[in-house]
């Protein structure tokens, strides 16, 4: 099996028994965060349902200034405004095949500032 493959696989590996953690241990909705090399996305997803509540990117916010961890603290500020319009108060963090280290760090900061409980 060639590198890729097999890192590719690892990073599936992860992100599973991550979600399936947080899908056995509780009912709340989660902030599920992908990331790539420029942007970062972010959405709270209602797992019982099926359904998105709330989604938020740097894409939109469209920030021209500033570094990648400000924009990731911002897009969490922003998924925290729209849950709360949403009526939900509390959430679970998935970071999926991430570290807890970096943008993926900030987005949940960003989520606290907000106003929501993670």
């Amino acid at each position: 099996m060639s590198e890729h493959k097999k890192s590719k696989q690892k990073s599936r590996r992860r992100s599973f028994r991550v979600r399936q953690r947080i899908k056995r241990d509780t009912t709340l909705p989660r902030v599920s965060v992908f990331r790539s090399h420029k942007q970062i996305y972010a959405q709270i997803i209602d797992d019982a349902r099926g359904v998105t509540i709330a989604s938020c990117s740097s894409l939109v916010l469209k920030l021209s200034t500033g570094d990648k961890k400000e924009a990731a603290r911002e897009v969490g500020k922003r998924l925290a405004q729209q849950a709360k319009d949403a009526h939900v108060v509390a959430v679970v963090f998935d970071r999926g095949r991430y570290l807890y280290h970096g943008r993926v760090r900030e987005v949940a900061e960003g989520l606290r500032e907000g106003g929501l409980q993670v």
